[in-house]
């Protein structure tokens, strides 16, 4: 049975040392997909996860596979516990790749190693002291790509994650980036830092990399999704593998439509969604964005049982 709501996978962001302790006690669920993903990783991923570093946790290539291990869990015990089947599925960049795994358009083991390839692909794209991200507020979208293009004579720099109006993440060449904060806080933006990161997502920089990725994600098998995945480079769902093939190298330099994402839901009519993953980061931006929608955070036993019995009292849409 599936109810008109829709799923939201987290991106890198919402891992944290500790995370899935409460649900790991209580469902075998996690330890199975932290298991399989170690046995492919050939190192103890729940380990890393519940006793850090979180230097090495923040490492893209190992934050990847623990936020597809922990969200795919989370997507587990959803069903477990007797959970309807969505009617849609996004995810927040990385996210995408949690969201396919559970339509079962990828299976789980080779989403494993995709991720970890295109972490470590990203990082080697962007040497440490080279690349940098930076997080603007309170300014709009177009005041911002004006900013990129005119720092373009620094280096690159363009608009990587497009998170809720007057939240977005630009993307490049360090000084570049730096330079551009600058611009955007005499423009008016309320902040403009720089994140602790040195890979430059979603900008050009990744265009080598997407290119040698594409040789990993035409080795694996695609299929058709079971439930729609929207993604974020067009904001549309695609049924055709070469199309999703497509799209997901395209992901790795192109914008995060996160914000259009949301709104996309909210025009075809939903008003209810659950984050499938550690944190609340996709909920705050939901209530950022989309005030017509609903999301709740599936963190806990309780919430996840609450949830599923508010769902069978009576179908939704």
């Amino acid at each position: 049975m599936s109810g008109n709501y829709a799923f939201l996978f987290p991106g890198q962001g919402s891992q944290a040392v500790g995370m899935m302790a409460e649900l790991s006690r209580e469902f075998a669920a996690v330890s199975n997909r932290f298991q399989e993903a170690s046995e492919v990783l050939k190192f103890n991923l729940w380990k890393l996860v519940s006793d850090g570093p979180i230097e090495r946790l923040n490492a893209t290539e190992n934050t990847q596979p623990a936020l597809l291990a922990a969200s795919v869990a989370t997507w587990d015990i959803w069903e477990e516990c007797g959970g309807h089947l969505p009617s849609i599925m996004c995810g927040h960049s990385f996210g995408e790749y949690s969201a396919l795994v559970c339509a079962g358009a990828i299976n789980y083991s080779d989403a494993v190693k995709l991720v970890a390839t295109r972490g470590k692909l990203m990082q080697e794209s962007s040497p440490t002291g080279k690349g940098g991200m930076a997080a603007v507020i309170g300014l709009a979208k177009e005041p911002l790509e004006d900013i990129c293009e005119a720092v373009s004579s620094i280096g690159i720099c363009d608009c990587a994650n497009f998170n809720a109006p007057g939240q977005i993440v630009i993307s490049g060449e360090k000084n570049a980036v730096a330079k551009a904060c600058e611009l955007a806080k005499a423009a008016g933006a309320k902040r403009a830092m720089e994140l602790p990161v040195s890979v430059a997502a979603h900008s050009r920089l990744m265009i080598p990399a997407a290119e040698v990725f594409m040789e990993h994600l035409s080795s694996i098998e695609i299929r058709s999704p079971k439930i729609p995945v929207v993604h974020n480079v067009d904001v549309k769902p695609h049924q055709d593998p070469s199309e999703i093939l497509s799209v997901l190298k395209q992901q790795l330099y192109s914008s995060v439509k996160w914000d259009n994402t949301l709104e996309y839901l909210a025009d075809l009519g939903y008003t209810d969604c659950y984050e499938c993953g550690p944190g609340k980061v996709l909920t705050a931006l939901v209530k950022r964005s989309e005030a017509s929608i609903n999301c709740v955070p599936l963190m806990s036993r309780d919430i996840i049982e609450s949830e599923n019995k508010k769902l069978s009292i009576g179908p939704k849409g």
